[in-house]
């Protein structure tokens, strides 16, 4: 029987979206929800930075992911993955924190949408005022 593929998973955020990975060494494949990075990802922009981690810590051809997401619109997504990418490395190495970390890999962006509020068409957004 071979030996079996050590495996780190972690899991990336970005608004809505949530990223499943799994990161094991190999020779650079990326998967995302069983296709790759750079037919899944609808612009090369966005397939750009979801691997962006890897590149930060020169890792591109030498491990391989496969992604599960879910939710959210093509950029959360690929921010989710990205940042369940710089988890897993960090689990792979734990010396890699320091580079992902000054890259900013690491923090989970809070931005999320505003809520709509009651009485008003956005969440900013007033009816138009009129004095008289």
């Amino acid at each position: 029987m071979s030996a079996d593929k050590v495996i780190f998973l972690a899991t990336g955020r970005r608004k809505t979206s949530t990223a499943r990975i799994r990161l094991s060494e190999g020779s650079g494949k990326l998967v995302a929800n069983g296709r790759a990075f750079d037919s899944y990802f609808s612009h090369e922009n966005f397939s750009k930075q979801a691997y962006k981690p890897l590149l930060t810590v020169e890792l591109r051809d030498k491990v391989d992911v496969e992604a599960n997401v879910a939710g959210g619109g093509v950029s959360g997504q690929a921010g989710a993955v990205a940042h369940g990418i710089a988890r897993a490395l960090q689990k792979l190495n734990p010396e890699l924190r320091i580079a992902l970390k000054k890259a900013g890999h690491l923090r989970r962006d809070p931005r999320e949408k505003e809520r709509k509020k009651a009485g008003q068409p956005g969440a900013r957004k007033r009816f138009q005022f009129s004095k008289r």
